[in-house]
C-alpha cells in the first residue's frame, strides 16, 4: 500500500518530498506522486500545507476475507525424526490459543520416514497432523521448506501460524510471511487471545531488551509468530493417539533451487547443552576474571549441570557465545539456575526467569537479580563458590 494523493487539493509546493524519510515521493506537472519506497509513516501528511495527502483505508472486501482462516497452526521443526523439544512447548501454548478461540489446533511436520514422529505429536492434545514426507525434506532446507509451508498455508488457510525461535525457524518464518504477505512477530515471549478482535497478542523484547512490545497483526492472515524455546512449558504424549493423520504431498523436484546440501556435519559439545540441562550455574562480570570463571565450570560439573554465561562475560571471550544466557543467547528453564555475579539485566532475565528455582549470589544487595531470586546469598561470590566446590567435593 501507499500514500494517496488527492489531485485536486494537491499545490505540487514540494514539502512532502523535503520531509519524506524514504524518497517516497516527487513533483510531476505540479502534482505530488508516491511511489513503491512508500513506508506509510505519515510525516508527509503531517508536513502538506495542503491536506492533500491520506493514508489508505481498508476496504470491506480485506475484512470480510479475514473469516476465511480458521485454526492455530504449528510448525514441528525435527532434528534424525525426532520433535524438537520446543514443538510439544508450541502444541501446549497453542492448545490455549486454540480454545480461546474455539478453532481446531493442527501441527504440520515435515521430514522423511516419520512415523515415530508422527505417532509422539498425535498423541498429544492436538486435532490434526498434517505430514509431508520426501527425501528432500529429511534435513531442513531453506527453499524446499518455505515453497511446501506456504503451499500448505494456501490450501487450508490458518488464522495463527506459530513456529520456534530456533536457528531454522528463524530462517524459515520470514521467508513464508513474505510469500503470504502477511506480518511476522520474532522471539515471542509471550502470546494472549483478544476476543474481541479475534487477534493474537503477540509479546517481544524490544528496545534492547528495556520494554516489552505487544504486536497485533489485525489485517493479514495468518498472523504468524516465532517463539523462543523454553518459554512455555512443554506437554508430554498421552497414552493413545488423539489427532487425525492428514498426508500431503508436492511435487518438490519441479522446484528451481538455488542451494544444494553437500555435507552434513554434527556438533559434538563436551557438556551438557545449556538449555537442556536442568541445573545451570551462570557466571557474570562480577567473577573479575576468567580464571573465576573457571569455578562456576566446576560447580557446574560437580553438580552435574551446566555452566552458562551473561553477554558480558562472553564479550570479554571468558566463555563461548554457545554458554550464553539471555535475550541474545540461549533462553534456558532449568530446576535449578545458579546466577553468580550477574546483576541481573533485563536483558539477561529474560533469558532465564522460567526458571523453577533461582538462586542469586552477589555482593550488591540492591542487584536486580534478588527481586526473582528464591534465595540469595550475599557476598563476595567467589569466596562463597570456593566454600561451594570445597563441600561438595568434600560429599
Amino acid at each position: 500500500m501507499q500514500g494517496i494523493i488527492i489531485n485536486d487539493q494537491c499545490s505540487g509546493c514540494g514539502v512532502c518530498v523535503q520531509v519524506c524519510p524514504f524518497s517516497a515521493l516527487s513533483v510531476d506537472q505540479n502534482t505530488a506522486r508516491v511511489n513503491e519506497n512508500c513506508q506509510l509513516c505519515g510525516v508527509c501528511i503531517q508536513a502538506c500545507p495542503e491536506q492533500a495527502i491520506a493514508l489508505p483505508t481498508l476496504d470491506s472486501k480485506i475484512k470480510k476475507d479475514m473469516s476465511d482462516y480458521q485454526g492455530v497452526w504449528i510448525f514441528a521443526e525435527q532434528k534424525n525424526s525426532h520433535p524438537l523439544a520446543v514443538t510439544y512447548e508450541l502444541i501446549g501454548e497453542g492448545r490455549k490459543i486454540a480454545d480461546a478461540l474455539k478453532e481446531p489446533l493442527t501441527v504440520v511436520l515435515f521430514g522423511y520416514e516419520l512415523s515415530e514422529a508422527v505417532e509422539a505429536i498425535a498423541r498429544c492434545e492436538t486435532d490434526r497432523v498434517i505430514v509431508m514426507e520426501d527425501e528432500k525434506l529429511a534435513s531442513y532446507h531453506d527453499e524446499y521448506y518455505a515453497h511446501a509451508l506456504t503451499g500448505l498455508v494456501n490450501k487450508y488457510q490458518p488464522a495463527v501460524l506459530l513456529m520456534g525461535g530456533t536457528t531454522n525457524g528463524r530462517s524459515l518464518a520470514p521467508r513464508v510471511a513474505v510469500r503470504l504477505g502477511t506480518g511476522l512477530t520474532a522471539d515471542c515471549t509471550e502470546l494472549e487471545v483478544d476476543l474481541e478482535r479475534h487477534c493474537l497478542l503477540q509479546t517481544q523484547p524490544a528496545m534492547g531488551g528495556n520494554i516489552m512490545a505487544t504486536i497485533v497483526c489485525q489485517y493479514q492472515r495468518p498472523q504468524m509468530a516465532t517463539v523462543r524455546p523454553k518459554v512455555f512449558s512443554r506437554v508430554n504424549p498421552g497414552p493413545e493417539i488423539r489427532a487425525e493423520i492428514v498426508h500431503e504431498s508436492m511435487d518438490l523436484a519441479l522446484l528451481p533451487v538455488k542451494l544444494k546440501q553437500i555435507e552434513r556435519v554434527e556438533e559434538h559439545l563436551d557438556s551438557i547443552p545449556i538449555d537442556e540441562a536442568d541445573i545451570v550455574v551462570t557466571g557474570g562480570r562480577g567473577l573479575g576474571s576468567k580464571e573465576n570463571y573457571h569455578k562456576v565450570e566446576e560447580l557446574a560439573h560437580l553438580l552435574g549441570g551446566a555452566a552458562g554465561a551473561s553477554r558480558a562475560v562472553v564479550d570479554e571471550g571468558w566463555a563461548p557465545y554457545a554458554r550464553q544466557v539471555g535475550q541474545t543467547g540461549r533462553t534456558v528453564s532449568p530446576k535449578v539456575y545458579i546466577a553468580c555475579g550477574v546483576s541481573g539485566a533485563v536483558q539477561h532475565l529474560i533469558g532465564m526467569r522460567s526458571a523453577e528455582t533461582i538462586i542469586a549470589i552477589n555482593k550488591n544487595p540492591d542487584a536486580p537479580i534478588f527481586q526473582i531470586a528464591d534465595y540469595g546469598f550475599i557476598g563476595d561470590v567467589n569466596e562463597i563458590l570456593s566454600e561451594l566446590i570445597k563441600d561438595l567435593k568434600k560429599r
